[in-house]
């Protein structure tokens, strides 16, 4: 359960603009469109991005995503040295933005202001009170990101209190202590923020940090601790160079662990782990499996002894309940597997047959004894969850003889074409019976194994429709014995999805490494048909 709830700490998620200065990473419309909505759920504002700045963001703020919880911040900066806030592009900009709530950026260490802006000290600070006055006369709820404070307060206190000073006095709701290169520690931060809170109070502070030396979260939470009740950062940590403060651990500590007030719902943060992963899948980016929280690893055991305490007490080795931030518990297979793990398994299996009989029993200790003997050869079944499934089938049901394979070739060809250009083309040919009917499919592909998967799917298309759905989303190749050289065993690992957004494992070992394709890739086809119900 859920911690009685403290005090109120604020959630301000700047995925859409820090997320964005990502390498790599480029948001469209309707990408921002779609992330702001599946993020409503977990924060309190939403900064959308830069009116002005670019095509997409102005494209954005002209068609705002309806939102239920989280409100629509627009960032900018400032007003220009020598202009007036009223007159100023950029401030009106963010005015006619059509969102209640801007957050604008402006220095706070005197270095920066000298030699960055190169304008005098006094009229930084004027361009600090002038823009945030406008912008609360406008009747919009004003942020202000005190940039690289952390590094202005340790050259010069004085003026960097008087940056914030000027912003609060002037209508901030929110003064944003920023750690922007990085660079700061969480002794360093607590002892700031309580130095700052005897002149702001704590309940119109923020904190910003980067994580440059691995201390964003932790310096968000000490912030917190030295009286801060706003924490900005992204999903994930995407950010620029080594990212930002990453919500997603944050979130669920300042809840579970600290007590706080989030006003995010038991259901909302069960959300956490779908939101988390959802960002990197529509990124195409592979999600960290050891992440805090929501790590497909996070609950995850391995080894036989240990698994069978987990399973008596398991708050004992979780700090917290899986489902608590939608994850779930995973029991691992392995060499280092003991009967518990494999039972455990089984029992998620929904086999419908009773694993405590005698007869069962022993298939059990056959089918430990098999799994640790495929390791030897190379087999991992602790992230194959599907062929593990398979291999279990095969002892305790039958599993259905949808095809029988009768030979595949695949050609790989590299030459010159006609305009010139020198290409590599892989064709893939399949023989096999279905219903006693030989069937032959050739498919061309970007490479030997799509050929091979463009060709196996184009086979059993006509009887098992579903195998349309299936996509192939990573594939990896492990050489095992390396010391062999092109005789060393090679591993293929390859992970599927289906039009639901199912996934699944497969592994497949040879010293052939389109031979060790083919098993994970059959694997994969045959889990789909079993799943399907066919």
């Amino acid at each position: 359960m859920i911690m009685a709830m403290g005090e109120r700490i604020y959630i301000y998620d700047s995925t859409l603009r820090d997320g964005a200065q990502t390498q790599d990473v480029d948001f469209s419309i309707g990408d921002k469109h779609e992330l702001a909505q599946e993020m409503d759920v977990l924060v309190d504002y939403i900064e959308g991005g830069w009116p002005g700045a670019n095509p997409t963001d102005d494209g954005f703020f002209a068609n705002l995503p309806p939102l239920k919880r989280a409100r629509m911040v627009a960032f900018g900066m400032t007003r220009r040295p020598k202009t007036s806030a009223a007159n100023d592009p950029g401030l009106n900009a963010l005015v006619n933005s059509g969102v209640g709530a801007v957050c604008i950026v402006g220095k706070s260490w005197d270095f920066q202001v000298t030699h960055a802006l190169k304008i005098g000290l006094d009229e930084n600070l004027a361009m600090i009170a002038e823009s945030l006055a406008y912008l609360k006369r406008k009747g919009l709820e004003t942020l202000f990101d005190a940039e690289h404070f952390f590094d202005g307060y340790k050259a010069n206190p004085d003026y960097a209190m008087q940056t914030i000073k000027a912003a609060y006095d002037n209508g901030a709701r929110w003064v944003v202590l920023c750690d922007t290169n990085g660079g700061t520690l969480p002794h360093e931060v607590e002892a700031i923020v309580k130095e700052v809170a005897k002149v702001i109070p704590g309940d119109h502070l923020g904190i910003h940090c980067h994580n440059d030396t691995e201390n964003a979260v932790a310096n968000s939470l000490a912030a917190v601790r030295a009286g801060v009740r706003q924490v900005q950062g992204t999903i994930d940590g995407y950010g620029e160079r080594c990212g930002n403060a990453n919500l997603i651990s944050i979130i669920p500590t300042l809840a579970l662990k600290m007590g706080y007030d989030t006003g995010i719902s038991p259901e909302g943060l069960a959300q956490l782990t779908k939101v988390a992963r959802g960002l990197d899948n529509r990124l195409n980016r592979p999600h960290y499996r050891h992440a805090a929280y929501v790590g497909s690893s996070a609950f995850a055991h391995k080894g036989g002894l240990h698994v069978s305490a987990v399973l008596k007490h398991p708050e004992s080795y979780e700090h917290i309940q899986p489902e608590q931030v939608g994850n779930t518990r995973q029991i691992l297979v392995s060499d280092q597997a003991g009967r518990s793990n494999i039972v455990n398994r089984l029992n998620g299996l929904e086999l419908g047959v009773d694993l405590d009989s005698p007869e069962n029993k022993d298939k059990i200790t056959a089918l430990v004894d098999d799994i640790k003997e495929r390791e030897k050869q190379g087999f991992a079944y602790d992230s194959a969850d599907a062929s593990f499934e398979l291999l279990a089938r095969s002892y305790f049901s039958e599993v259905a003889k949808y095809y029988t394979m009768l030979g595949f070739r695949v050609l790989d060809e590299r030459r010159w074409n006609a305009k010139g250009e020198l290409i590599t083309l892989s064709e893939a040919t399949i023989k096999l019976k279905i219903d006693g009917k030989t069937i032959m499919s050739v498919a061309e592909g970007n490479g030997p194994v799509n050929a091979l998967n463009m060709a196996l799917k184009k086979a059993l298309i006509d009887k098992y429709p579903v195998v349309s759905d299936i996509k192939l989303t990573d594939y990896k190749v492990r050489i095992l014995r390396p010391e062999l050289g092109t005789g060393a065993v090679t591993r293929v690992q390859i992970e599927f999805r289906d039009a639901s957004d199912q996934r699944w494992t497969t592994v497949g070992v040879s010293t052939n490494i389109i031979d060790a394709s083919y098993n994970a890739l059959q694997d994969g086809v045959i889990y789909k048909l079993i799943k399907t119900g066919l």
